[in-house]
């Protein structure tokens, strides 16, 4: 039978991340599950850390939030307080008769020596679900061709291996992300035609109590404005990318302006390309909640998102949900998030940091 865990947490990004150092560091018996090979998620996604650089996490925003983390996490997996399981993907989650999760998984990385037998179910009393998201898209004539990317797929090549995607990239579909990958892209020696941003302004240029309240986010936009501005990287709003063209890949993309409801007009106007990274924001990964009957809502951009509590609570007792599957809104949020369902869950169980294992209390 499986060691059974009081909490088994799944994602190692900025939720998952915050919720594993929490709990073990209130007393808990914590098993960390990630399909990645190294912790950080998509947002601090870095090259592999067996042949990194310092300069890897130079400028990375966040950075030391990051780090600290990651720092605690190996701490406590080296001291046994947390079973940490990277390359690993929960393909089931059920929940037995006695109250106790199940958790199958399958390795996502190449294992020297796999062995005949599957590797064992993570068994544990209380869930926390950091799943995370992925780039929402829509369809445009041509999305199909080699060369057309997810936003967040361009930047996970370009974070995790080093790789560009292509030499001359195309940005488009609309939110601040497009300005990290653009930034990354122009960085690393790619040529920018255009950021194609289909809305009129910025988000925080429409929410000035939101940039006041998260001051950082406006330091980091500048930052990535600033190096646009270096390389000379055209940024259109209220366009539009209408069509890629190409003959067996992309060559060209087909943009145009947008008027105040959204519509097309005037001349459109082709740039060549042999990369488009498209990005329409996020969409939560909601698998592993929906597969055990958490309740869901839709939220303000009509995404579907987990119910929770003030708590982190789902609908379903025992499960908690924290990060982008209760609603996208950034890395500091989910940390924030992680943390709270991880104390939550401790003080159901009479843990508290001030009674953990260590006797010490380490800020986040």
């Amino acid at each position: 039978m499986a060691h059974l865990h009081d909490v088994a947490v799944v994602g190692a990004g900025p939720a998952g991340l915050a919720a594993a150092v929490e709990a073990a560091e209130a007393g808990l018996d914590v098993a960390l599950v990630d399909a990645a090979g190294q912790p950080g998620g998509q947002f601090w996604r870095h090259f592999d850390e067996d042949h990194s650089r310092p300069e890897d996490l130079r400028g990375h925003h966040g950075r030391s939030a990051f780090t600290g983390l990651r720092d605690r996490l190996y701490a406590l997996s080296a001291a046994g307080r947390v079973r940490y399981l990277p390359g690993h993907q929960v393909w089931l989650a059920t929940r037995d008769g006695d109250r106790r999760f199940t958790l199958r998984v399958t390795p996502t990385v190449p294992v020297a020596d796999p062995g005949p037998a599957a590797p064992e179910p993570v068994a544990a009393r209380a869930l926390i679900l950091c799943p995370g998201g992925y780039d929402r898209q829509l369809p445009v004539p041509g999305w199909e061709l080699p060369g057309v990317m997810a936003a967040g797929g361009v930047q996970a090549l370009l974070k995790g291996h080093r790789t560009l995607a292509g030499r001359r990239a195309v940005v488009g579909g609309t939110g601040p992300f497009l300005l990290p990958v653009a930034a990354g892209l122009a960085r690393a020696g790619a040529r920018i035609p255009a950021v194609v941003e289909a809305n009129a302004t910025l988000g925080w240029l429409r929410d000035p109590v939101g940039t006041i309240s998260a001051p950082g986010k406006g330091i980091e936009a500048a930052r990535y404005a600033a190096t646009l501005a270096r390389h000379r990287v055209p940024y259109r709003t209220r366009t539009v990318v209408r069509a890629i063209l190409g003959d067996g890949r992309v060559e060209a993309v087909r943009i145009a302006r947008l008027d105040r409801r959204g519509r097309p007009t005037g001349p459109e106007r082709e740039l060549a390309a042999d990369l488009v990274a498209l990005g329409w924001g996020f969409t939560p990964s909601l698998e592993l909640p929906l597969m055990l009957g958490a309740a869901t809502r839709q939220d303000l951009d009509g995404s579907l998102v987990v119910t929770v509590d003030a708590w982190q609570r789902s609908s379903v007792d025992g499960v908690y949900v924290a990060g982008e599957a209760t609603g996208v809104g950034g890395a500091a949020l989910s940390v924030s998030e992680g943390r709270l369902s991880a104390l939550a869950l401790a003080a159901s169980l009479g843990r508290s940091r001030s009674r953990s294992r260590s006797g010490t209390t380490a800020g986040a």
